[in-house]
């Protein structure tokens, strides 16, 4: 690569085009300074509110220091991706159906590391045809990245108060990706915020996560107890949790900023093995092979097997009293996995003592 004769106002230029045609519905291009975003993540540790997240601390200052994580970084390439396969309104009419499990819509199809990756490298190749080779590596929520900072800066959108990106014209279902590249690019003016004095996403968030504007505490959150935590899920978050197996949309599913969200473009995020509206019953009754097969190539599988299987526990023991509902829990009441015969054991205790679902006002850790 002979910088001299490039033009980076065009080549920044390109790389967008590029973007587009590879299915990247917006493409942004920064600087390395993340110093803000630095301060905020350090008072969030301080806080505790990672909870066993060790890796948001691990590794230091590589976080925040894109050229610490990769050498001769000077410019970051930021993309988004829409994955919304349904409507809203498709969405809010399974969550009142009790017996039918909600996944993250994110995680329905195939696993989006995948996916943005393959495109990530594919977008490095095409430059590379323009300019030669250049220095790069490309990230999908991979390594220690602060993806939604640097979306931020790139103008993709900006940080809402439940800590998701938001755009004014897609609201916040989309992935982010990243390409560190060691290139001069001309940067994008960063996205300003707009969530004014709104707080539809704290308000509706079912463990109280969001602790203050723009700070989330995942040893609350939905998302982290059933993705993140593994073992047992306290007990004072299980009723909250409802019929959610993995992950919680309700604070994308309530920001009106999303009536302006697309359907995705992309076939690989349309729901498979009909995990989109699959009965609580029927997945509790998988065997670790059929869980392990019908999650192949998904992001739900790294869970693993106990986790899906105690989630699942929660959720029928939050369903309305059923005698078929017990009955199955009883099926696993006898595991040989400690932690699921816990959940179970919680599950079928809901069921008998047929309770009203709760909603967690302040509980404590």
């Amino acid at each position: 690569m002979d910088a001299n004769n490039i033009d980076f106002k065009q080549l920044a230029h390109e790389i967008k085009l590029l973007g587009h045609s590879l299915g990247f519905q917006q493409v942004g291009i920064t600087d390395i300074d993340l110093s803000s975003a630095e301060e905020q993540l350090n008072n969030w540790l301080h806080a505790g509110f990672h909870g066993e997240l060790d890796y948001m601390q691990k590794h230091g200052t590589k976080r925040t220091r894109a050229d610490e994580l990769h050498s001769g970084t000077i410019r970051i390439i930021s993309c988004r991706m829409d994955y919304l396969p349904e409507p809203m309104k498709q969405t809010d009419a399974l969550m009142k159906d009790p017996i039918r499990a909600y996944i993250s819509r994110y995680s329905l199809g195939r696993d989006y590391h995948k996916v943005l990756r393959k495109k990530l490298q594919k977008l490095a190749t095409l430059i590379e045809q323009k300019i030669g080779p250049f220095g790069y590596r490309a990230f999908v929520d991979s390594a220690p990245v602060m993806e939604k900072a640097i979306a931020e800066k790139a103008g993709l959108g900006w940080i809402g108060k439940h800590s998701n990106v938001l755009n004014k014209e897609a609201g916040s279902w989309f992935f982010l990706g990243e390409l560190y590249v060691d290139l001069p690019l001309p940067c994008d003016t960063a996205a300003e915020e707009h969530c004014g004095r709104c707080t539809d996403c704290i308000d509706i968030c079912p463990t109280k996560a969001i602790v203050a504007p723009y700070v989330v505490d995942a040893r609350r959150c939905i998302s982290y107890l059933t993705i993140e935590l593994k073992g047992s899920i306290p007990v004072e978050f299980r009723r909250a949790i409802g019929k959610r197996i993995y992950g919680c949309d309700d604070c994308q599913q309530t920001c009106p900023w999303n009536r302006f969200a697309n359907i995705t473009e992309e076939a690989d995020f349309f729901a498979r093995h009909h995990l989109d509206t699959v009965s609580l019953i029927d997945i509790f009754l998988w065997d670790e092979a059929t869980f392990l097969s019908t999650t192949e190539g998904s992001a739900i599988r790294r869970i693993g097997y106990e986790s899906w299987i105690r989630n699942i526990a929660i959720a029928l023991g939050n369903a309305p009293h059923n005698s078929h509902i017990v009955d199955t829990l009883k099926k696993k009441l006898h595991d040989k996995n400690p932690i699921i015969r816990e959940h179970v054991q919680w599950a079928i205790e809901q069921q008998e003592s047929h309770l009203t679902p709760l909603k967690i006002e302040s509980a404590p850790l």
